[in-house]
């Protein structure tokens, strides 16, 4: 057996993760979202007006499949394409709009035999890159270094029904706002205030944006993509 310790940030004590239960628009679509990172939890547990708490699990993972989109089996078109089968961009021109279509076929991997999603968070700051690169306005590159240098986290999201039988609630911590919430805004900042110096620099020749990747028909497996960001 095979136990390893969650954390989910929220305004409210969970002893029971719901299997069915959450918001179907989220990152890797519905599910329960948790991170290994107690202070993480703790600062997305609070809103400038309220405090929260970070609930503590173990989670059983033996015999479970885990699709690990850091890891070397996935490159960060396929975060990106996952998102885009889920989150709700902004569509800016037509380009974004064909990008959109292209990009969920010809990255998006087949999640339905996972029983847990661990990758990116995408915040409103990671959020925010990735509608920048469907909008032709971040290069490849550039989105793969505010990925990795922004340190906004890592999610693990329990989907399948057989994930939520493993969950045991351990316990919570109390998350105070006058602590917490400041630090989640300092996060941020920093993750926005690198995503602008990245977008502020001229396009240049040797960069590759979706545009360049529509054009030349990239396919999952193109060199290029090889090796993630982490």
């Amino acid at each position: 057996m095979e136990n390893t310790i969650l954390y989910h940030g929220s305004q409210f004590v969970i002893k029971k993760p719901a299997y069915g239960g959450g918001k179907p628009h989220n990152d890797y679509g519905q599910g329960f979202y948790c991170t290994f990172e107690i202070e993480l939890a703790k600062e997305w547990a609070c809103t400038d007006e309220k405090s929260g708490y970070a609930n503590q699990y173990q989670l059983d993972v033996s015999g479970l499949s885990v699709m690990y989109l850091a890891g070397p089996d996935y490159h960060i078109l396929n975060w990106m394409a996952i998102l885009l089968n889920n989150r709700n961009f902004r569509i800016s021109n037509d380009i974004a709009a064909a990008g959109k279509v292209f990009m969920r076929e010809r990255f998006l991997p087949d999640t339905d035999a996972f029983d847990i999603i661990i990758g990116y968070r995408a915040d409103d700051s990671y959020f925010a890159f990735a509608n920048a690169f469907l909008n032709n306005t971040l290069s490849l590159s550039q989105l793969k270094k505010v990925m990795f240098l922004g340190k906004l986290g890592e999610q693990t999201m329990l989907k399948s029904k057989a994930a939520f039988e493993r969950i045991q609630f351990l316990g919570s911590e109390m998350s105070d706002k006058d602590i917490y919430y400041p630090k989640r805004v300092v996060r941020d900042k920093e993750a926005r205030s690198l995503y602008r110096s990245e977008r502020d620099l001229r396009q240049v020749e040797n960069e590759v944006y979706l545009i360049d990747i529509i054009r030349e028909r990239w396919e999952n497996d193109d060199a290029r993509l090889c090796g993630n960001i982490s």
